[in-house]
């Protein structure tokens, strides 16, 4: 008795727990089962039994026509957004941005401008409308970019860490601040330090533009890729635009201006490469100053 028990506790171990019959059975000699039948259509819905298309109808012996691929669905292009006269409202920012540096006939004048035009949600979120550093007129005037977090809560160009960089990079060739002009491309710092986007550059380019006017500088330093491709309007980075003066046109302005890209502050760590670049442009500043005071 104790070895049936302990039998039965055994087959409950292995999952079997359920007695079919007293007898075996050999269910794979089981017939499969049959499929139910189609069900019949519903009578208080005729009409889905038939096509809907005599179309549909399918021909003795033709061939079934394979499903149709549904073409993509394509978004029509959004129209830029316009104001009740109909100009976009990128235009009309970019036309009140034109006026009001216009207007303006000082450096001073030009700050005050872009510290309160509205049409630019950069204002809006900086905490600082970061101005022009230095007296105008100069020989030099070195435009940087965007304005970062330090230049930003300061309300000056070249503040904090890369700001103390510049300065070394400077003395390394016996410049100071005092001799130029400091400016970034841009008045206000994007939200998170993001790239501006391009039509942001748009907005705020007849501000650069002004200042630029009313510096009258001999030369322009434009330290990284914004300004770079911004004043020079081409695409390419840094790297391939440094390395030589190229002149420049602006709006407002009779005679081209010679301009030299070269690296930003905050790119000189990136690689010994971009060192020796920095100190190549450093060196050709220096000389093309030398020149300069010679020929004057």
């Amino acid at each position: 008795m104790m070895d049936a028990l302990a039998l039965l506790r055994l087959y409950g171990e292995w999952g079997a727990d359920t007695a079919l019959d007293d007898t075996p059975i050999d269910w794979l000699a089981r017939p499969a089962p049959t499929a139910p039948p189609p069900a019949a259509p519903s009578p208080s819905r005729p009409y889905d039994a038939a096509p809907r298309h005599p179309a549909a109808r399918a021909q003795p012996g033709a061939a079934t026509p394979a499903p149709a691929t549904p073409e993509p669905r394509r978004a029509p292009p959004r129209p830029a957004a316009a104001g009740e006269d109909g100009v976009p409202l990128i235009d009309r920012a970019v036309q009140q941005a034109t006026e009001a540096a216009a207007a303006a006939h000082t450096l001073a004048a030009l700050h005050a401008a872009m510290a309160g035009f509205t049409a630019c949600s950069l204002r809006d979120t900086a905490t600082h409308t970061v101005a022009t550093l230095g007296e105008a007129p100069g020989r030099l005037l070195l435009i940087g970019e965007p304005p970062d977090a330090a230049e930003d809560r300061s309300g000056t160009p070249f503040a904090g860490p890369m700001g103390d960089l510049l300065d070394r990079m400077l003395a390394s060739i016996g410049l100071a601040r005092a001799d130029m002009l400091l400016a970034p491309v841009i008045p206000w710092r994007p939200p998170g330090e993001r790239p501006p986007s391009a039509t942001e550059l748009r907005i705020c380019a007849p501000f650069l533009h002004r200042l630029i006017v009313l510096a009258a500088p001999r030369k322009i330093i434009a330290m990284g890729n914004m300004p770079a491709r911004l004043l020079t309007g081409d695409a390419t980075g840094i790297a391939r635009l440094r390395g030589r003066w190229r002149d420049i046109t602006i709006p407002g302005q009779a005679a081209p201006i010679a301009l030299l890209p070269m690296r930003h502050p905050s790119q000189i760590g990136a690689s010994p490469t971009a060192r020796r670049d920095a100190w190549k442009d450093l060196l050709l500043l220096r000389t093309t100053l030398d020149h300069d005071k010679v020929t004057d």
